[in-house]
């Protein structure tokens, strides 16, 4: 702590990331990063893209939001990218998101959504998941200025089909609906089909995870124009080039190798399903997920003392300690073999 601290310093809680150790033969199933080395072709485009390292990049990322753009059916002036979703999300909050009336979000949902309020003074309600840890439409029907969701949500995997979105941006004329879809590609439905007809809706993604790019940092939005220039505008306020070279040429080949894509993403959901069906065959509960990851517990056993046992292990996993959820493990799809030795251990464990 420092005297010349500024008050928005004193008061945050900052986001705390999965736990990144650098550990021998870990097994690491606690950040929902891809098991598979990214698309070759993507390599290759960020290798041949290492002599321009001496200029700048292009500020508009013009190549990558064509190639969005293209690969969703939309247009480039509706796309917009950022350094990983994160930041698409932060200028979202700044550009969006900030009005007297509060932003509405599920109670149990991404972390980092309250950080961003906080960091930004944006009042918002938090709108508790049913028992079945599911969202309930009816229950976003209450003064708000808009609804942000994460569909697949984290940390459960449970996700909304596309009609229950439409239903509820209908429903919500007058409201901004945010769709965060960082898992999507593990199962959901992605939401982006609605933008054409609804001016409320934006859909934001990532490279991050379906296309193994955590590294990278690639992020993007999709919404109607007036929606995606204010995003511009926030931006181009804070940094004129937030996707470097390396990042635009990469994250455009991994997009276009669709057949690298669809074969690792099946190799992930059939992986997920096996675990599923090895975590319930050991007494778990699992949430049904459409995400990269599972949410299990177990009636016999306290999570933080599952996730401190497997750590012993060299695995490790994800939990919170927060109420309706510190029983819980949030698990990351890793290879068959990854998985096999989770099971394993908790066989043991048990």
């Amino acid at each position: 702590m420092s005297r010349f601290w500024s008050s928005v310093v004193h008061n945050l809680s900052p986001y705390v990331p999965g736990e990144q150790p650098k550990i021998d033969g870990l097994i690491k199933l606690n950040t929902n990063e891809n098991p598979y080395a990214p698309s070759p072709h993507a390599l290759a485009a960020i290798a041949a893209t290492m002599d321009r390292l001496r200029l700048y990049p292009d500020p508009s990322a013009t190549g990558l939001r064509e190639t969005i753009a293209a690969h969703y059916g939309v247009t480039r002036e509706e796309v917009f990218v950022g350094n990983g979703s994160d930041e698409v999300l932060a200028h979202t909050f700044q550009a969006l998101l900030k009005h007297d009336a509060p932003l509405l979000f599920p109670d149990i949902t991404y972390s980092f959504y309250p950080v961003y309020c906080r960091l930004y003074g944006t009042n918002y309600e938090t709108v508790s998941l049913d028992a079945e840890m599911r969202v309930r439409l009816a229950d976003y029907r209450r003064p708000g200025s808009a609804i942000l969701l994460c569909n697949p949500n984290a940390p459960t995997g449970i996700a909304l089909p596309r009609a229950a979105i439409e239903a509820l941006v209908t429903e919500h004329p007058d409201k901004l609906v945010v769709v965060d879809e960082a898992y999507v590609d593990f199962g959901a439905e992605s939401a982006v089909p609605l933008v054409a007809r609804h001016d409320n809706l934006l859909v934001i993604q990532t490279l991050s995870k379906s296309r193994a790019l955590a590294g990278l940092r690639v992020g993007f939005a999709i919404g109607q124009r007036p929606l995606i220039e204010a995003l511009e505008r926030v931006k181009d306020s804070f940094n004129s080039y937030p996707l470097d070279c390396l990042a635009q040429a990469g994250a455009a080949a991994a997009i276009k190798d669709d057949a690298w894509f669809q074969a690792t993403r099946a190799r992930i959901v059939a992986s997920r399903e096996a675990l599923v069906r090895g975590l319930s065959e050991l007494g778990f509960e699992v949430l049904p997920s459409q995400a990269n990851f599972v949410f299990a517990r177990h009636p016999g056993r306290r999570g933080a003392d599952l996730a401190a046992r497997l750590r012993e292990r060299a695995v490790l996993v994800r939990h919170f300690q927060k109420p309706r959820i510190e029983d819980f493990l949030r698990i990351t799809i890793g290879t068959d073999e990854q998985c096999s030795r989770l099971l394993a251990l908790l066989h043991e464990i048990i």
